[in-house]
C-alpha cells in the first residue's frame, strides 16, 4: 500500500489588475489629445493658444475642423473642459437674474407685511427692476455675439473648404491654404 497520496492542493488564482476601462469622455479627450498631438508644432501652439482664450467649443471645433479634425465636437468640448477650466459667464449671470428676483420678492412681501415703508420700498423695486433689466440685457447680448460670431465662422468655414475643394490639385492650392489660414487667424480675434 502506497502511503504517498498525492492531495490535492487549492492554490489561490493569480490576483492580475485589470487594465482600467476607459469611459467614453475619457477616450473622446484622449483621441483629441493624440490628434492635436500630431498637429506640426507652430500649427498646435496656435490652436491650442486659442482653446485657452476662446469659451466657445463651436468655435474651437470649427478651428480643428479647419485644420483636419473629422471627428465630433463632443470630444472637442470635453478636451477643452478638462484642458482648460474657464469660467461660465452665462451661467453666472443666470444665478444672478435668480437672485435679484428672489430679493425683488422678499422686498415686495416686506413690503405687503409693513416692514418696509410703502415709499421706499417702492422706489427700491424700481431700482432693483431697472438693475434686473440691464442683467437680462447683458445675458441677450452674450448669448447673441456668441451665437453671431460661431455662426459667422462656421460660414467661413464652409466658404474656405469649398474654394479649397474647388482649386484641390491646383498649382494655386499652397498659397489658396496660406490666404485661408491667414483669413482664419484674422477672423478669430475679430469681434
Amino acid at each position: 500500500m502506497n502511503n504517498s497520496s498525492v492531495s490535492p492542493k487549492k492554490t489561490k488564482k493569480e490576483i492580475t489588475s485589470k487594465p482600467k476601462q476607459l469611459t467614453d469622455s475619457e477616450l473622446n479627450i484622449q483621441v483629441f489629445s493624440y490628434w492635436i498631438d500630431n498637429l506640426d508644432s507652430a500649427t498646435k501652439e496656435s490652436f491650442c493658444s486659442f482653446a485657452e482664450e476662446s469659451f466657445s467649443a463651436i468655435q474651437v471645433y470649427l478651428y480643428a475642423k479647419f485644420l483636419g479634425y473629422d471627428s465630433s465636437i463632443s470630444a472637442v468640448d470635453l478636451w477643452l473642459k478638462d484642458s482648460f477650466s474657464k469660467p461660465d459667464h452665462l451661467k453666472i449671470l443666470l444665478l444672478e437674474i435668480d437672485e435679484m428676483q428672489q430679493d425683488i420678492r422678499k422686498l415686495r412681501i416686506d413690503i405687503e407685511n409693513g416692514v418696509i415703508k410703502r415709499d421706499v420700498g417702492v422706489a427700491r423695486i424700481a431700482s432693483m427692476q431697472k438693475e434686473l433689466r440691464g442683467t437680462i440685457s447683458q445675458v441677450d447680448s452674450f448669448v447673441s455675439s456668441r451665437d453671431r460670431k460661431g455662426l459667422l465662422m462656421a460660414g467661413a468655414d464652409r466658404a474656405l473648404r469649398e474654394v479649397a475643394s474647388i482649386f484641390k490639385d491646383d498649382p494655386i492650392e499652397g498659397p489658396l491654404q496660406e490666404a485661408s489660414m491667414s483669413v482664419w487667424a484674422r477672423m478669430q480675434f475679430e469681434d
